[in-house]
């Protein structure tokens, strides 16, 4: 059922939260016998306990000639006002006679801040979460670390009619972090982590929804390895974070950086395989490998980087028999001519091919040029032909014209 007053049900969680942190933040609590907290800034009074009433009483502080400035006794109680972190020390009260009535170690800190809470899931089954206090309050600390699931079904709300408020579990060897175990991947939790000194606590609350704290652990078994007889080519593959469950219905995709160790840009591939081939790696130069991962339907953010791991391509075949023959010629060169005057005639370290693709583009080149030549002349053709019959239509007329003038008229044979 839903609550007939808007937000009613907050309200309550910030109550019962308040109330937790506030039993537990008495004084009594932190197991110190003869140490009394105070708050800086405030006034402080130490009570001379196993004083007489009505008793003289004498106050001194270990190690200090003087009592702070601005003490004053009342009653036999010290009262030290606006107290600050330089009056933390350890306070005694004496008989007239001088004799020990009284010791106490005082402790002068602040009230807990509201603490910088995050969470992360690394797999879908489980989640955890850290925090920083905001406030150094100079004070023995405890965090009471709890959640809610925010989306209860049906059945669930009848088995919890007060809510379900589960321990988020606290490792002793990872301070400031706790885990939520047995998780569900697509329901949303209600996260209270509370500050708790001897003079107070505070709280933050955080909701978390799975989807959106996911970030696997970075991919493992990194390897890099060249390719034989493939100059620009290297083969890399690695393993599966080992704290993401394998199952079918929950994949992850990756993402590969590399780079030679002489470069500052990284170049990136996405896969969804295990092993992927750099194409475009420069042969003979050492390259340097890292991957990611990420959830295969995209929710959540990517993993860190891998470690790194370098692997250099081998060597173009060509080239290298070059290097090496063009080495060879050299040393047996200067084995029989120790003169170190140069060979006057150039080297020749072109490759067949580019002679090969050198031809073909000046028989390219001529073809064109060719075919050129041949349009050129058989329009100029075209148009002299055009000319010529145009001249030869005037000429015939005058011909009809004369024979037509030449024959007798009717009268003359008449």
């Amino acid at each position: 059922m839903r609550s007939p007053v808007p937000g009613l049900g907050t309200v309550m969680v910030f109550l019962a939260a308040a109330l937790a942190s506030a039993s537990l933040a008495v004084p009594e609590g932190w197991g110190e016998e003869g140490v009394q907290y105070g708050q800086v800034g405030t006034d402080v009074t130490l009570s001379c306990t196993g004083a007489h009433a009505g008793s003289p009483v004498q106050w001194r502080r270990a190690g200090a000639a003087a009592l702070p400035e601005g003490s004053a006794m009342r009653q036999g109680a010290l009262v030290l006002p606006h107290a600050s972190l330089a009056t933390t020390g350890t306070y005694s009260c004496h008989g007239e006679d001088g004799g020990l009535l009284h010791a106490v170690s005082l402790r002068l800190g602040h009230l807990p801040g509201v603490p910088f809470v995050s969470c992360r899931a690394s797999d879908y089954e489980n989640f955890s979460c850290s925090w920083t206090s905001s406030v150094e309050t100079f004070l023995p600390t405890r965090y009471i670390t709890t959640y809610r699931k925010k989306s209860l079904t049906g059945e669930e709300k009848r088995r919890n009619k007060n809510g379900h408020v589960g321990l988020c579990l606290q490792d002793p060897s990872r301070p400031g972090t706790c885990t939520v175990h047995r998780s569900e991947f697509w329901s949303s939790y209600r996260l209270n982590i509370t500050e708790v000194n001897p003079l107070g606590s505070s709280f933050r609350l955080l909701d978390v929804t799975m989807q959106a704290i996911i970030k696997p652990d970075p991919p493992e078994g990194l390897v890099v390895e060249p390719i034989p007889l493939a100059p620009r080519r290297l083969h890399v593959s690695w393993k599966y974070p080992s704290s993401w469950p394998k199952e079918p219905h929950f994949q992850l995709r990756f993402r590969l950086q590399y780079r030679p160790v002489i470069h500052r840009s990284w170049s990136v591939v996405e896969t969804v395989n295990l092993s992927e081939v750099i194409t475009d790696a420069f042969a003979g130069l050492e390259h340097v490998v890292q991957v990611g991962a990420k959830d295969f339907l995209d929710a959540g953010n990517w993993s860190e980087w891998s470690a790194e791991a370098r692997a250099t391509p081998v060597k173009d075949p060509a080239t290298a028999a070059s290097e090496e023959t063009t080495t060879d010629a050299s040393l047996e060169s200067l084995a029989e001519e120790p003169s170190p005057a140069p060979n006057p005639e150039p080297i020749n370290r072109s490759d067949p091919l580019e002679k090969m693709a050198i031809l073909v583009s000046l028989g390219i080149f001529a073809f064109f040029i060719l075919a050129a030549v041949l349009v050129i002349t058989i329009l100029i053709w075209l148009r002299v032909r055009k000319h010529g019959k145009d001249e030869t239509k005037p000429h015939n007329f005058l011909i009809a014209a004369t024979h037509l003038k030449s024959l007798p008229t009717e009268a003359q044979i008449l």
